[in-house]
């Protein structure tokens, strides 16, 4: 019985791959992770082959077919659409937006960040290339690209939807400026996404739900990767961009300090973390299971095909997953320690250096660059202290007086 529009819209995917027959050798796949392709299975010298007819619902049933009808004209004449395929992929490979993108990212590493490329680099591979990493740039349609945005916008994602949508638009004029497209798809879609909600990130700033959401750490059930991060993050509250990128050649344990370069600061001045007693043993805990990697939080742990460290979304992720949608957010723990810690008499020049706001004189930033660090390692060990007695819900003593 062929298929239908209805039938490929409501198959749902399964443990295993399966497939949903058509007519004339072509099928639709239905992977484990709920992605959908259509696919030709054909005879060609005597040997059994498939050919890929495209993603749906990016190609429709009808679409597909017509790719189909194609492909078995050329066998009847003696043709293998297969080989076909290949040569007129090696021939475009260089304008497709895969390879315009990561030309462009590569011509602009000289005035980014490594974090900011790194981040560049991740919303590609995870949320672009798959859908439409292989188009041809001059061909790319708006459509297209609204299609691909709304799956991020699908899962919330809307601040990584706009920030996607700009790094988009900014590959593509770079292939305009090489000649391999004419207009920018992207100014079409002014308006088309919902707008993230601005202004301050959410932040738990009262001693009893804060001792709750560290319970709640603890007791995570995701992966240890990430359950670590989600640990590490509220005694060192640093950027999350900054800690996922965490590098193990940047930390010297038994001096109890992180040293980041100031190429992936987001104000290019480099920075000093003081590490805790709590903060060193965690690192400990993971250095087990990722420390043959360049990095802290690596995503590889034996695997090919991930990304080399978790992606600067997972802690916030991880924090809806756990409840705290709208309540507390990764970034929120900066607000957190930088409210208790004002509350608590610490002065506001060690916070702020410890949080690596910039300072507006360049020359007092480079002579303050180390500055209060003796005073920061004691505020910071207290702070540790502090988030300790807060989780064993004992009666908590003011900062001033465990530092």
């Amino acid at each position: 019985m062929p298929l239908s529009d209805t039938a490929c819209k409501n198959a749902k995917p399964k443990e295993k791959p399966y497939k949903l027959a058509d007519e004339k050798g072509m099928f639709l796949l239905i992977n484990p992770n709920g992605s959908k392709y259509f696919r030709l299975k054909y005879r060609y010298s005597g040997k059994e082959k498939l050919l890929a007819l495209g993603v749906y619902p990016d190609t429709s049933l009808k679409s597909a077919r017509e790719k189909r009808d194609t492909a078995r004209e050329q066998i009847a004449k003696g043709i293998d659409p297969g080989i076909t395929r290949k040569i007129e992929k090696a021939g475009s490979a260089e304008n497709t937006f895969s390879a315009v993108a990561q030309e462009f990212i590569e011509a602009s590493k000289n005035r980014w960040s490594q974090s900011h490329r790194e981040h560049i680099e991740q919303c590609f591979e995870r949320d672009v290339y798959p859908w439409l990493g292989n188009r041809l740039l001059k061909d790319l349609s708006a459509v297209e690209v609204l299609t691909a945005l709304r799956r991020i916008v699908d899962r919330g994602a809307l601040e990584t939807a706009a920030r996607t949508k700009q790094f988009i638009g900014q590959a593509i004029r770079y292939g305009i400026a090489t000649g391999r497209a004419e207009r920018d798809v992207t100014a079409d879609l002014r308006g088309a996404l919902p707008s993230p909600v601005r202004g301050h990130f959410a932040a738990i700033t009262e001693p009893k739900p804060l001792s709750q959401l560290l319970r709640d750490i603890d007791a995570y059930k995701g992966s240890f990767v990430v359950r670590t991060a989600l640990q590490l993050q509220p005694l060192i509250f640093a950027r999350p961009a900054n800690l996922v990128a965490a590098e193990w050649s940047e930390f010297d344990l038994d001096a109890a300090e992180w040293r980041i370069a100031a190429d992936k600061m987001k104000m290019k001045d480099a920075h000093i973390v003081p590490l805790s007693r709590q903060a060193i043993a965690l690192l400990r805990d993971i250095y087990p299971l990722t420390g043959s990697t360049k990095y802290v939080f690596s995503s590889y742990q034996g695997k090919t095909d991930c990304e080399p460290h978790i992606n600067r979304e997972a802690i916030g992720a991880a924090l809806r997953r756990m409840d705290y949608k709208g309540e507390h957010t990764a970034h929120g723990f900066r607000t957190t320690a930088s409210t208790l810690l004002h509350e608590q008499g610490f002065h506001s020049d060690m916070i702020e250096r410890q949080l690596s706001h910039a300072e507006r004189n360049r020359v007092k930033a480079a002579y303050n660059r180390a500055q209060h660090l003796p005073e920061r390692r004691i505020m910071m060990q207290a702070w540790a202290d502090y988030l300790d007695n807060l989780k064993k819900g004992a009666d908590i003593l003011p900062l001033k007086q465990t530092a």
